[in-house]
């Protein structure tokens, strides 16, 4: 048995009982056999779907697969051999993770698991043990499948009842006499698994980290009811196969039975409001956004709660993502809610929806007059005046009247004039309880002076922290971790029964304040059984801090160790840098942390709230990959798995494989760039030749969206930057044309100077980019403003913003010629005041290139120092995904950025290497290459790179007190190098061979 020899199936796809697709099921699998006597080769191939954790004999072996669309799924083999006890019983056992719902990194097939095992004994004989119904299984018991989504992105948060499920059912001694046979779905190939693709990366690791410290000890008291509600699955049965948005009218409500025979004050909050949310109705009153306290998204209301019934209605009207409405109520009087309508069947919830009145499904690429004419009548049902226009039909009119109408309905009797909109929310779509809410809001926190024994929790010893208990409240700690970090949790404590300890990490604490991380709940609920007990979470997570809170408990539980498996991309740190200023040494070494924690299966874009990969982001990672860690395995596979978003969309998405069908036309036209980059960096024309027909495919499709003027008319999220550029969804976006300009000429050099397959296909593409850049020259110039015009609008008119961002998109796909190229250089140093400047790290990756392709190496480094400096300065151990927001010129501490860890930020790792080291190739395969430093107002700099195939370019320079360098390179043999020392700099060249 070859270790990469595919597997020949005879196993067959098995499952529980019950629904084929289950929301956020978690099912367990076992099977007992007897190995060969003697010492047995072992062979196990797996997959599922959604996600597997396999053990062996007790022993955890992997987890997988990883991401790949349902149609070519990828599995994993394992050399499990060393685990057999031959001649003795043997256990299998996985636990299957099925989300039930499509996410960002995850499209919905339905649950399943496919495994075998081929032992090869000593004398030749074989055997298989594959699934089948011989095997048994039961659903995981401990685990609440009523837990909400994490967020839109994401799949699913963790509930765990310990006591509600026996640990021991890994092992082989294990009693599963009360489990059922499985049942048998299908064989290997059945749909919508038609394709069984071997993994073609490597296990992530799994590496042990400790917290650096316990950061603070508060009492606390919670507030009585907290819930998140589910509402695009509830609102649109049967959307759980895709993650697109819709967009619509409606509302929620419930009623909250006050007990008691006074009036009670009570605060309403929506710890995260989204984007859909418009405000409350309560017993006839209605409150508009406007009239809550605001903090983000954050909202909150004073109300008076009535003795007996009161009606709440929720106001809805706009985009809904999935991303969930988190609630909370707060009361010192004892009170419950109820359904407002009378409801005989169990499985539902105190919630009823009402709507919705209008709704589509919202698909970037596809939103017609149909559509737009929909979202004009939602945004009209919810505006507050009475007014509307005169050109409604009749039809439209009676739609807003009647959602209107709800507005005035005043207690729960009132509901039957909506009995033809009303529905009863089930309980799988409103929590039990919310984590990130009850973290959010509190009715009591008092922070206390830390005992040094609670920092026990964090050393990798056996004295447990012993965390006390306080009357009426909860103990809350913080941990840090001293960095960002993605993995998975794992702890061991000592408690009593129902104990319960919240678990929620964030990625950002200064001087107190917490930057919640709205709309993901980053948490874990685990309830405790009795004793000493430890777990290891299945789900990955990314964060710095753990907010760690003990509820219930009645004696104080005995906390041995919190730690994080951190899991990425299995790489070698290779690549190095240092230099004479200790900020770009701070600031590299943020941007190899961020992208080392940014490759997961594929780059993601940050480890906390999406863990999505991101197509047009990793252009850039891959780039600051190969220079940190020669990360071209990983580069491949991503770029592989891109067409096949053809089943979504001929313009491919910009995420894949996700359930979001969505397409951003720039990150596609990177992707072409990127397969092109891969190519000179590694020579493999295999990929080239395999990957060329879906270039060839989509590029085709974007072509036939050029219009009269020969300029690509888009309808579509034309984005670039987070900045207040003209960059509409419909119509001629200027940085787009340049972008596929570009696209054009990276396809046609990979035709024809690297595949050599299609060099009339070659030309097509080099005269298509001609005549568009002359299309741009043309129409996209303003003689005027003497920079190029951000857009032409779908109606003609012609953008007045003229931004940074558009005029080094221009310069840096060779637009710009003579007297407009040298406008462009000086407004890479000094654009106008009214240019919209650069908005995001992202971008700036683009200025760099720009910079340096037009010699101005030094004020490149001058930026980073500026811009990185302030991220190092306030505490960053990972690159932001954002720059910060300034007040006064001075920058706002609540607002530095979203995610605090986003690899599109990470362009230090890259241009320090490329530039301050100088190095490059020269050839396509790094046969040859060039050693070319830029000093940058640096004494020395030193370092490596690492080289495609084998071995580094390692580079150290230093000058003297005379300004005279000493270059000094070693480099394999076989690799031609070209040194250069830097213009106007005399000096020493020293080149060291490595056989």
């Amino acid at each position: 048995m070859g270790e990469h020899e595919e597997t020949k199936w005879k196993a067959q796809w098995i499952w529980g009982e019950g629904e084929e697709s289950p929301r956020n099921a978690w099912w367990c699998f076992r099977k007992t056999f007897t190995c060969p006597d003697k010492n047995p080769e072992g062979r196990l191939s797996i997959t599922a779907d959604s996600r597997y954790v396999l053990y062996v004999n007790g022993v955890r072996v992997g987890r997988g697969p990883v991401r790949s669309w349902p149609f070519e799924l990828a599995y994993d083999t394992y050399d499990v051999g060393y685990l057999m006890k031959p001649g003795q019983l043997n256990t299998i056992a996985v636990m299957v993770q099925h989300f039930g719902v499509s996410t960002f990194y995850y499209v919905r097939g339905r649950g399943g698991l496919l495994a075998q095992l081929d032992l090869k004994a000593e004398d030749g004989s074989l055997q298989t043990v594959g699934t089948d119904d011989s095997w048994k299984a039961s659903r995981h018991f401990g685990q609440d499948p009523r837990a909400q989504r994490m967020s839109c992105q994401h799949a699913f948060a963790e509930r765990i009842d310990a006591g509600r499920w026996d640990e021991s059912w890994i092992e082989h001694g294990y009693e599963d006499l009360e489990w059922k046979g499985a049942r048998i779905i299908g064989p290997a190939g059945m749909a919508p698994w038609h394709d069984l693709i071997p993994r073609d990366i490597p296990p992530l690791t799994e590496e042990t980290v400790y917290p650096k410290r316990v950061a603070s000890l508060s009492r606390t008291v919670p507030v009585p009811w907290t819930a998140c509600l589910d509402l695009r699955n509830h609102m649109f049965p049967g959307c759980e196969d895709h993650a697109n948005a819709y967009v619509y009218a409606g509302f929620m409500a419930t009623r909250i039975v006050l007990f008691g025979g006074a009036a009670a004050q009570a605060v309403l909050g929506f710890p995260y409001a989204p984007p859909l949310w418009n405000g409350i109705i309560m017993n006839g009153v209605h409150y508009p956004k406007g009239a809550f306290r605001s903090n983000k998204s954050e909202k909150y209301l004073d109300v008076e709660l009535q003795p007996g019934d009161n009606l709440l209605i929720i106001e809805l009207a706009g985009s809904d993502h999935g991303r969930g409405l988190f609630m909370a109520l707060d009361c010192d009087q004892p009170f419950a809610l109820r359904s407002p309508i009378d409801i005989p069947i169990d499985n539902e919830s105190p919630f009823v929806s009402i709507g919705p009145f209008e709704s589509f499904e919202y698909l970037d690429h596809q939103y017609d007059q149909e559509a737009k004419s929909k979202q004009r009548l939602i945004e009209l049902c919810a505006r507050a005046d009475g007014h509307l226009p005169d050109d409604l039909t009749i039809s439209d009119r009676r739609i807003i009247e009647e959602f209107r109408a709800v507005r005035q309905i005043t207690d729960c009797s009132e509901l039957s004039r909506c009995n033809s909109f009303l529905r009863p929310v089930a309980l799988d779509y409103v929590s039990r309880e919310s984590v990130l809410a009850l973290a959010m809001m509190k009715k009591q926190s008092e922070q206390i002076a830390l005992p040094k024994q609670l920092q026990n929790a964090v050393m990798a010893h056996s004295i447990p922290a012993e965390i006390p208990v306080y009357a009426n409240a909860d103990t809350e700690l913080i941990m840090d971790f001293g960095r960002q970090i993605s993995g998975y949790i794992t702890f061991e404590l000592k408690a009593e029964e129902g104990t319960i300890i919240d678990f929620y990490g964030f990625e950002h604490m200064r001087d107190g304040w917490i930057q919640h991380t709205y709309y993901l709940e980053n948490s874990l609920r685990y309830v405790c059984r009795q004793g000493r007990q430890q777990y290891n979470s299945p789900v990955r997570r990314g964060f710095r801090y753990l907010m760690v809170t003990v509820r219930g408990a009645t004696t104080p539980v005995k906390l041995y160790s919190v730690r994080a498996e951190l899991s990425h991309f299995p790489v070698a740190e290779i690549g190095q840098f240092q230099c004479s200023d200790p900020l770009l040494n701070d600031i590299w070494e943020i941007s190899r942390h961020t992208t080392k924690l940014c490759m997961e299966d594929t780059f993601v874009d940050c480890p906390a709230y999406e863990q999505t990969f991101w197509v047009g982001d990793s252009r850039n990672e891959a780039l600051i990959g190969y220079y940190l860690f020669g990360a071209e395995e990983l580069v491949k596979r991503c770029l592989e798995l891109v067409p096949g978003s053809k089943s979504q969309t001929p313009l491919y998405a910009d995420q894949v494989p996700s359930g979001w069908s969505s397409v951003i036309p720039n990150w596609t036209f990177f992707w072409i760039q990127a397969c092109q980059e891969y190519v000179e960096r590694t020579g493999d024309l295999i990929f080239a030749e395999t990957i060329w027909p879906h270039i060839e495919y989509t590029l085709d499709h974007y072509l036939v969206h050029l219009n009269e003027q020969g300029l690509l008319y888009m309808n579509a999220w034309n984005f670039l930057d987070w900045a207040p550029m003209d960059q509409p969804r419909e119509g001629i976006v200027s940085h787009q044309n340049m972008f596929l300009v570009k696209a054009l000429r990276c396809a046609a050099q990979l035709a024809h100077d690297l595949c050599k397959k299609d060099a009339e296909k070659a030309d097509v593409y080099t005269k298509s980019a001609e005549a568009l850049a002359a299309a741009i020259q043309t129409h996209l110039w303003s003689e005027q403003e003497g920079a190029y015009l951000d857009c032409i609008h779908a109606d003609g008119r012609r953008s007045s913003v003229f931004s940074m961002q558009t005029q080094v998109v221009a310069y840096l796909c060779g637009l710009a010629e003579g007297g407009r190229k040298e406008r462009l250089e000086r407004y890479l140093l000094e654009p106008p005041a009214h240019f919209v400047p650069i908005g995001s790290p992202f971008m700036s990756f683009f200025y760099y290139e720009a910079l340096v392709n037009a010699g101005l190496h030094k004020q490149m480094i001058d930026d980073i120092r500026e811009q990185y400096g302030t991220m190092v300065e306030y505490g960053a151990t990972a690159c932001w995904e954002m720059y910060p927001k300034r007040s006064d010129g001075r920058i706002i501490p609540t607002e530095l950025t979203r995610s605090h860890c986003h690899a599109w930020s990470a362009a230090p790792g890259y241009f320090l290497g490329a530039h301050v080291l100088g190095v490059k190739a020269k050839r396509s395969g790094w046969n040859q290459i060039a050693v070319e430093p830029k000093v940058c107002g640096l004494s020395w700099a030193r370092g490596s790179v690492p080289l495609p195939r084998e071995g580094t370019v390692d580079v150290a320079w230093r000058l003297d007190d005379k300004g005279n360098m000493q270059l000094q390179i070693w480099l394999p043999e076989q690799v031609d190098v070209e040194a250069r020392l830097p213009d106007g700099v005399q000096g020493t060249v020293e080149i060291h061979r490595i056989g």
